[in-house]
C-alpha cells in the first residue's frame, strides 16, 4: 500500500478546513491533492480525533500480526 505523503494530523485538519469558510477546490488546490483524495478522507475520517485514529491504526496492527499468525 502506497504510503501518504501527508501526516495524520493534516489528514484530520484538511478536512475540517473545508466546514469553515474555504471552497472544496481551492483547499485541494492549496494542498497539491486530488478532489477524489478529500472525499475520501472526510467519508474515512470525518468526525475523528487524533485519539480515534491512534485506536484505529493499533486495532489494524492488530489484526494484521494475527492474521500472519494463522
Amino acid at each position: 500500500m502506497k504510503m501518504s505523503s501527508f501526516s495524520e494530523a493534516q489528514i484530520l485538519s484538511i478536512p475540517g478546513q473545508a466546514e469553515g469558510s474555504v471552497a472544496v477546490p481551492e483547499l485541494c488546490r492549496e494542498q497539491g491533492m486530488r478532489l477524489a483524495c478529500f472525499c475520501k478522507w472526510r467519508a474515512q475520517y470525518g468526525g475523528m480525533d487524533a485519539s480515534i485514529i491512534g485506536q484505529r491504526k493499533a486495532l489494524e496492527d492488530e489484526n494484521r500480526a494475527l492474521d500472519n499468525q494463522a
